[in-house]
């Protein structure tokens, strides 16, 4: 059984060390008109990818022992993430050792990493908000970028055209997305599954082409420049105190954006959109309003989008239609995704994971994307429900004897 394991794993090395050859072994160098071997690439790459598999192969095996395990046993096994997030010994020393982190976290490293960590806090309320519509609800929305796009223009239009300031336009912003998220909710209410994200996909993609191609109302592809920054009571901030004060008003609104969610998740609504994910038919037959449930979602799950997209255009001070492609929705979604849908703690991990993880890869250069793909495809393979999964409540009914 081990021999024809490592069998296996030593043919992917092969087939590995195939397929990155022209690149990892062959370097022609223009100013010299030389080609250079880079031989010993090629020996790592068969060495890492063997490694690897090796490992990845013996992972699999002892998951399908657990998983056989745990249904002979019939024993609900609790992952390590909810043990202890139910653990107030653990919990409370955390946030307050995040809470002194983040609130030190722009005096003692840079401007440069200040803005990255502002962009994770950014796609903390995508993923929050997408999290409503994906996560909660199970409509699987792939033009959510839409929504960011809405609010981003909203801003950079009215203080082009009327002068409105950013905290005017904030509210605006996730006025629009909200109601363009009801446009969006209406002709899908019948879809689901690929249907549905087909539908929405399709969406993005035109109100990204109708920005790119309305030279007259959004610039097209020149973009909008010159967008002031979040002001502080008139006075005049240079770019580092800008930044910082930023970063600390992205604090106050993701903090603002969790407690939102969590409040949204245990009302009733919340558990309408839990129903309608776990079974739509079973959901409608008892009583729940399916199409007010579904506009609900899209609606406050824009929201959120729209008010990231009103902060990204006053971060960024230029936006054009090129920040707004479908990748953008799927970086969200897979923050989602990754994170653990229906979870607001791992949506946040998942989001600082995505950002920060390619940031500080940068040392393995040509290579950071490759070791990049390879911890999400591991994520995904050996933790399906994402790194912080649900807490699915249960309810159990004890006769009392008398």
């Amino acid at each position: 059984m081990l021999v024809n394991e490592l069998k296996k794993s030593f043919l992917v090395s092969l087939w590995f060390m195939f397929l990155t050859f022209p690149i990892m072994v062959i370097r022609v160098n223009t100013v010299e008109n030389i080609i250079q071997w880079r031989w010993a690439n090629l020996l790592f790459v068969g060495i890492g990818s063997f490694v690897l598999s090796a490992l990845w192969r013996y992972l699999i095996r002892r998951k399908e022992k657990g998983i056989k395990r745990t249904e002979v046993d019939g024993v609900v096994r609790v992952t390590l993430s909810q043990r202890l997030l139910r653990n107030r010994r653990f919990t409370i020393p955390a946030m307050i050792a995040v809470s002194l982190g983040a609130l030190a976290f722009p005096f003692v490293f840079s401007i440069y990493q200040t803005n990255i960590m502002i962009t994770a806090l950014i796609y903390v309320m995508l993923g929050l908000g997408l999290n409503i519509v994906v996560g909660v609800a199970g409509l699987l929305d792939l033009g959510y970028v839409a929504f960011y796009a809405v609010g981003a223009y909203s801003y950079a239009l009215l203080n082009y055209h009327f002068g409105l300031g950013f905290w005017t336009v904030l509210g605006i912003g996730g006025g629009m997305a909200a109601l363009f998220g009801i446009i969006l909710g209406f002709p899908v209410l019948r879809l689901r599954g690929d249907y549905l994200a087909i539908v929405t996909l399709g969406f993005g993609e035109i109100i990204r082409l109708i920005l790119e191609n309305w030279n007259e109302f959004s610039f097209g592809p020149s973009g909008i420049a010159n967008i002031p920054r979040p002001g502080l009571f008139g006075v005049d901030l240079n770019i580092e105190q800008a930044t910082i004060y930023l970063y600390f008003l992205m604090i106050a609104m993701s903090l603002a954006t969790i407690f939102v969610v969590n409040r949204l998740q245990d009302s009733r609504i919340g558990r309408a959109w839990i129903a309608l994910r776990e079974d739509e038919v079973a959901c409608q037959a008892m009583g729940i309003d399916k199409r007010k449930t579904k506009l609900m979602a899209f609606a406050l799950g824009a929201t959120w989008a729209g008010f990231a997209g009103v902060v990204f255009a006053a971060k960024t001070t230029f936006i054009n239609p090129a920040s707004f492609t479908i990748w953008e929705s799927i970086n969200v979604l897979c923050v989602v995704v990754l994170g653990g849908m229906g979870s607001i703690v791992g949506v946040i991990v998942g989001a600082f994971i995505l950002i920060l993880l390619p940031e500080y890869l940068r040392f393995l250069s040509e290579y950071r994307m490759l070791a990049f793909g390879t911890v999400l495809v591991m994520m995904m393979v050996f933790r399906p429900g994402g790194i912080v999964e649900t807490v699915r409540r249960t309810y159990q009914y004890k006769e009392v004897s008398q």
